[in-house]
């Protein structure tokens, strides 16, 4: 017997069912991409059916076992990864009331200072944070549900991220792992335990304990498969559910960066840079490090909500003839836009683009902005303006980060779509200075999921053993000295373009509250 792992990768867009073995290959992968992401009723919702997430499991569960019979007997357990701060409200019954509300989700709550103890506004205030804060207060939909649908909320038994809800419908318990608990809810990472109602941002989400679920350590098993899960997906009855983390954080570890001097960086819907360490250590003041997905380890992260999502928005609104031809091409359309990068000139003959289609946490009022436009520029300037300017964002953020740690970065691990190319890769690499790596699959976060499992199995003695058994380098990307000469120059500009567009953005951002938020 070959032993194997289950693993469901619960993404945006899709849900992958993989099944691992030990050696880091997969017997098989299945992906499931949805017809609709999201829906919105309102121009800022994205909301999710309260079991689409499950029927996807269902789905590919059946879809994967049904092509690998034989193997159905040596899966020693199931793990599941997902989509982060998606949250759903249960009544006292463990049933759901309303949709689920995505993490794209962009309602703002009224922000309401007199619920914020004036000491602690004197403090955030004092360490120019109070803006961070109070975007944080209203971007939580907790207070947008106690402002605006108080009696949810009041039914409201169990307030719960997405994983919770999985781990319901798959065992029959409702329990999330320090992983996951990733979002807008009172989770004191440091503590790895529910935040005390005296804690300094506890006010941001005040949530009450009793409608907040019970949590263990990744590694440790959530419950089994009941009967009737075994029904819906063709899981063998009484197989055990793994607790793992949240799909950054399996991603992370699934990229094997589990110490300092390397960063898992995520080319996903959300573009992200993480560390590992076994210290707390928070990348910017007020924001925690998360639980990472191995037990007692922590995951510094800086995020760009928008990341490569910016791609498949630039697609949609300008590439209608490009995804005309590369269907009849047979491949995906930013691969043929690919081919147009080597093109363009690293700089794009002076545009700069910062990706703020999404707001980040240190820049609550920031919209998206596109600098330096001529007449010599075409839309293939713009798509590669894109990727380079989330890549500024990231290299702002790599210098946080270091700076916290106080450890230089020196190798970069990279996943998600964007890592299927190997032009940006490369743009990355001269951008950085620093060796770009990518593993011997995509499917990095499954792969750092099914890790976790086989170590709680016990058929590896470490992290760091399984780690060296299951993850391999595959392609590596050196820098270009005389591009990433020309990209440090450009990047000492683009660091002070947010500070020079400010002023701008908060006056924007208070007509569009009015408009949308009222």
């Amino acid at each position: 017997m070959e032993p194997v792992v289950l693993t469901f990768d619960i993404g945006t867009q899709s849900t992958r069912a993989i099944l691992a073995r030990k050696d880091g290959s997969f017997v098989d992968t299945y992906q499931y991409k949805y017809d609709e992401p999201y829906f919105a009723d309102h121009p800022l919702w994205a909301e999710q059916k309260p079991n689409f997430y499950y029927d996807a499991i269902c789905k590919t569960s059946k879809e994967i076992l049904a092509r690998n019979k034989d193997v159905v007997k040596d899966i020693i357990c199931v793990t599941v990864t997902t989509i982060r701060d998606t949250v759903l409200c249960l009544d006292k019954n463990n049933k759901p009331l309303g949709n689920i509300i995505m993490w794209l989700d962009a309602r703002e709550a009224k922000y309401e200072p007199e619920k914020v103890p004036a000491l602690h506004r004197k403090l955030f205030r004092a360490v120019g944070m109070l803006e961070t804060i109070e975007y944080q207060y209203r971007s939580s939909t907790c207070n947008w549900l106690m402002q605006n649908d108080p009696k949810r909320w009041e039914n409201t038994g169990k307030y719960v991220f997405l994983s919770a809800y999985l781990n319901l419908l798959m065992t029959g318990n409702l329990v999330d792992s320090t992983g996951s608990l990733i979002g807008h809810m009172p989770f004191d990472a440091k503590k790895r335990a529910w935040m005390d109602k005296k804690g300094l941002t506890y006010a941001v989400y005040a949530i009450p304990e009793e409608k907040l679920v019970d949590f263990v350590e990744p590694g440790e098993i959530v419950g089994n498969i009941t009967e009737e899960c075994s029904a819906e997906t063709g899981i063998p009855a009484g197989l055990p559910l793994i607790a793992t983390g949240s799909d950054k954080g399996c991603e992370t570890v699934g990229l094997s960066v589990h110490k300092l001097g390397t960063a898992a960086v995520s080319f996903g819907t959300s573009a992200t840079i993480q560390i590992a360490d076994k210290k707390y250590i928070e990348p910017q003041p007020f924001m925690p490090a998360y639980c990472a997905a191995i037990p007692g380890m922590y995951n510094p992260e800086i995020q760009i909500y928008r990341g490569y999502w910016m791609l498949t928005w630039f697609i949609r609104e300008f590439c209608q003839e490009e995804s005309r031809i590369a269907t009849e091409k047979g491949i995906i359309t930013e691969e043929l836009l690919n081919e147009y990068l080597k093109d363009i000139p690293a700089g794009c003959d002076g545009l700069m683009i910062q990706p703020y289609w999404s707001p980040g946490v240190n820049t609550p009022n920031a919209r998206g902005s596109m600098v330096g436009f001529n007449d010599r520029q075409t839309k293939y300037h713009i798509y590669r303006a894109i990727i380079e300017g989330i890549n500024f964002e990231l290299m702002c953020a790599k210098k946080t980060l270091e700076k916290q740690s106080k450890v230089p970065i020196t190798e970069i691990y990279v996943g998600g779509g964007g890592a299927n190319s190997k032009e940006i890769l490369q743009i990355t690499a001269d951008m950085f200075g620093i060796p770009v790596k990518r593993i011997q699959t995509n499917e990095a976060s499954g792969l750092g999921s099914s890790l976790v499992g086989f170590v709680s199995m016990g058929e590896f003695d470490s992290y760091e053993e399984a780690s060296a058994a299951m993850i391999h380098t595959g392609d590596i990307y050196y820098p270009d000295p005389e591009q990433h000469k020309l990209y440090s120059e450009l990047f000492a500009i683009y660091e002070k373009l947010y500070g020079s567009l400010k002023k701008t953005y908060n006056k924007e951002k208070l007509i569009y509250r009015r408009k949308y938020n009222g």
